[in-house]
């Protein structure tokens, strides 16, 4: 298979949709323009870091590369619309043996979001694999939620159980687009974010951001069921990082709503945002110095 016959096939593996009016054909993407907020992020992966390729294999890589960008989509209460892919490609990966279950992981996902692959760009080196996705979304009708906005007195959510992601989990994680969006239609969110570097430090940069504390039920954080039996269950659930659920906060009155909501069932409440800045169990006040992971430079 030629270059022009890989493309041509590639083309074929990846979704469009109605936000673009032309996508891999030309030097650049023609969007349509959105009438609300566009939402624009970008997540680099790279083999060593946040796969092994020989674990992890094409399609997998494939779809983490994308469901990483939609995680951050959500995490703003937004919708996805197109995502464009770059890759430095190791010159033994440079051929449709890769390539094309690369695309199929990630068109998979895409298809199932209703996101356009719209473009983007491969270079062969001798370094190893890197995947670049930048995804193009837009905000709800109430416009983005960011982590800077939470209050004194919200109460803290999260969607889903937390710790032991590379137990699989981390190459396989269905992002919380439909989530975010069934939140952000029955209730005013006050700040969200998604929890890719563990809810110890994710949670810290929401009060950071936001000038204030917090007040965390040790009880009342949901583990992952392959940590349950785990001596350090609660401090993995709290550091691991790779969860990609969502971690949010309500006013009182509307989390009193939410929780009074079965359909709403898979959010659980694990404490109070607090004035002040110190993160603390609520139960004896002791601080809670567990941080998650931290970005080496």
């Amino acid at each position: 298979m030629n270059e022009i016959e890989l493309i041509e096939s590639l083309k074929r593996l990846c979704p469009s949709n109605d936000s673009v009016i032309l996508g891999i054909d030309d030097d650049a993407a023609i969007l349509k323009a959105t009438l609300r907020e566009s939402l624009v992020c970008a997540d680099m992966l790279m083999d060593g870091s946040h796969f092994l390729l020989n674990e992890a294999g094409p399609e997998r890589i494939g779809h983490k590369a994308l469901a990483v960008n939609l995680s951050d989509i959500a995490a703003m209460g937004g919708r996805a619309l197109s995502a464009f892919v770059s890759l430095a490609l190791p010159k033994h990966l440079a051929h449709e043996a890769f390539l094309l279950p690369f695309y199929r992981g990630m068109s998979a996902l895409a298809r199932e979001f209703d996101v356009a692959i719209a473009g983007g760009d491969t270079n062969i080196w001798n370094g190893p694999l890197v995947v670049n996705v930048t995804v193009l979304g837009e905000a709800h009708a109430k416009g983005p939620v960011r982590r800077s906005t939470a209050k004194a007195g919200d109460r803290i959510f999260v969607t889903g159980p937390l710790g032991n992601s590379i137990e699989g989990h981390h190459l396989s994680f269905r992002p919380r687009l439909d989530e975010a969006k069934q939140l952000m239609d029955e209730f005013t969110l006050n700040s969200m974010m998604d929890i890719s570097d563990g809810l110890g430090k994710d949670l810290r940069t929401i009060c950071r951001q936001s000038a204030v504390g917090a007040r965390i039920d040790r009880a009342a954080i949901p583990i992952r069921d392959t940590l349950k039996n785990h001596p350090d269950a609660l401090q993995k659930a709290f550091c691991d990082g790779e969860d990609f659920e969502l971690c949010f906060t309500l006013s009182e009155v509307e989390a009193q709503r939410l929780l009074g909501d079965q359909s709403f069932a898979y959010c659980r409440a694990i404490g109070r945002i607090s004035e002040g800045q110190d993160i603390l169990w609520s139960d004896d006040l002791s601080p809670i110095l567990w941080q998650g992971f931290e970005h080496q430079s």
